[in-house]
């Protein structure tokens, strides 16, 4: 059975940092992801990063801000949070893919398992 347990989430001012994570196990994926979706709005791409070589992929919001990380070991990935402004606040999901074509990362629809989220609330 899959799962992915995201932890990490939490409050935190403008300014400051968080670092999510996001345990896998039941199989092995191709790439992992991070999304997330604020209140009435889509679920967003947010950074992505491939198993084996470990490519990493940003949206633009968070290029400089944000960094994704995996530990193979762990099987556990990483998003490291600094930077933060109220606008990252979200609840934040962890997803992974089974699929090769780095180039559709940034698309919810590569993913093929999701975490239930964690959320992050950044105060001004």
């Amino acid at each position: 059975q899959v799962q992915l347990i995201e932890s990490g989430g939490g409050l935190v001012q403008a300014g400051g940092s968080l670092r999510l994570s996001c345990s896998a196990s039941g199989r092995t994926f191709n790439a992992m992801g991070w999304f997330r979706q604020a209140p009435g709005k889509e679920r967003d791409f947010v950074a992505a990063i491939t198993w084996s070589g470990g490519s990493t992929f940003y949206a633009d919001s968070v290029k400089g801000r944000f960094t994704i990380s995996r530990d193979n070991t762990k099987n556990t990935v990483y998003l490291q949070m600094n930077s933060l402004k109220p606008e990252d606040t979200a609840v934040y999901y962890c997803a992974a893919s089974l699929g090769r074509r780095v180039s559709r990362l940034p698309q919810r629809s590569e993913y093929d398992y999701w975490g239930h989220g964690t959320q992050v609330t950044v105060s001004s």
